[in-house]
């Protein structure tokens, strides 16, 4: 038999309620991460703590491993760029099949269930694909660039976009009257 490596951060000893159904206890411990988690304008920062609270449940298939994620991410609002750092808190539910038992994403290996993908993909897959710093953020001035937020509403550039002069010059124009053309159509 070969044996993987060695338990992780994220694996927990579920030799107590292994093939007994019906058994179950709850596990809490917090892992500092060794590597970011993310990749978009705001990740989970390597060195920063993961809180897990999860339960484990023996039923006939494997261990059922339901539980809360909590941390921190950090990066850039994709608005206006300042910095956030902000709360991250997910749940999630997985199935660790027993080795040779029904086919299954996770498997239970050596007595442990190892949650680092479950968590891991847990928290990247919720962490904002746009980020703002605030839900009303008004983002940056596009000609001078500054914050819009830091910058009171009188100082505000008024140019126009030039790609919406076309659309400003229809505005401009006098719409045609339909009766101004002389002719009555009750009349045709």
């Amino acid at each position: 038999m070969v044996r993987n490596r060695r338990p992780g951060a994220f694996a927990v000893n579920i030799r107590d309620i292994e093939h007994r159904p019906g058994n179950m206890r709850e596990a809490e411990f917090d892992v500092a991460l060794t590597e970011q988690w993310g990749e978009g304008l705001v990740a989970v920062e390597a060195g920063e703590t993961v809180s897990l609270r999860l339960r484990l449940e023996s039923v006939h298939e494997g261990i059922l491993v339901s539980g809360e994620v909590s941390s921190r991410y950090t990066g850039e609002c994709g608005r206006c760029l300042t910095e956030i750092d902000a709360p991250v808190e997910v749940e999630f539910q997985e199935l660790f099949a027993y080795p040779g038992g029904e086919a299954s994403d996770f498997e239970v290996q050596d007595d442990h269930v190892d949650c680092e993908t479950l968590v891991r993909d847990a928290v990247v897959l919720s962490l904002p694909f746009q980020p703002v710093c605030r839900p009303d953020c008004p983002g940056l001035d596009p000609v001078t660039g500054e914050r819009l937020a830091d910058r009171p509403e009188q100082e505000r550039s008024e140019t126009p976009d030039p790609r919406w002069a076309t659309l400003a010059g229809l505005l401009s124009e006098p719409a045609e009257d339909p009766g101004a053309s002389g002719t009555n159509p009750q009349n045709s």
